[in-house]
């Protein structure tokens, strides 16, 4: 009976162990992308409260027929996706106004129809390829420019030198599937 105990717990406390590694690979891999970003670990963490807050508004007061995607990077707050009228447009847009610290709102949501499954899953392809080539080219560091893509337009997003934004833009241009590039950059001196 000694032993079977020992057994059980051992299986406990391995299963408790094994749930704390992802937690720990996950707030190590959160600590790499802030050191290896131009914001400070303070903007860092700002920025994410910002798109939570503009999420849960959105999720909670535009409705169903509403698909807006929220994207914070330096406190500069770029709005894409779909709405169905512009009144739902500009309320989205007031509401990120009225969320604290933000500086910048570009608001490219488009009225008209929700996007689709697949449409999504080939603009989350087509992130995935420019950020590939980002790397490949090696023309920057790759992690200084943040990448979404909506309706194959890929935005680009960073604190970057004016180098920097013209061989990200010129990647982007270049990549199969982008129907367009919007800068939607921090220029640094």
């Amino acid at each position: 009976m000694h032993v079977a105990y020992k057994l059980i717990v051992a299986t406990i406390l391995s299963s408790q162990l094994a749930a704390c590694v992802p937690a720990v690979v996950g707030g190590a891999a959160a600590g790499g992308a802030i050191a290896a970003d131009r914001r400070t670990s303070g903007i860092y963490v700002e920025d994410e409260n910002i798109e939570l807050k503009a999420v849960k508004h959105v999720e909670t007061t535009l409705g169903e027929n509403t698909h807006i995607n929220v994207t914070s990077y330096n406190r500069n707050v770029l709005l894409t996706g779909e709405a169905p009228d512009e009144a739902t447009k500009a309320n989205a847009e007031a509401f990120v106004k009225s969320i604290e610290h933000v500086r910048v709102i570009t608001n490219e949501i488009t009225v008209g129809p929700k996007s689709d499954i697949s449409s999504r899953s080939n603009d989350t392809y087509l992130t995935s390829k420019v950020k590939t080539k980002f790397v490949t080219e090696n023309q920057f560091p790759a992690n200084y420019v943040k990448v979404v893509t909506e309706n194959s337009v890929v935005y680009l997003l960073g604190i970057v030198t004016k180098a920097e934004a013209d061989a990200a833009a010129a990647i982007a241009s270049n990549t199969d599937g982008v129907t367009k590039v919007v800068k939607v950059f921090e220029y640094m001196n």
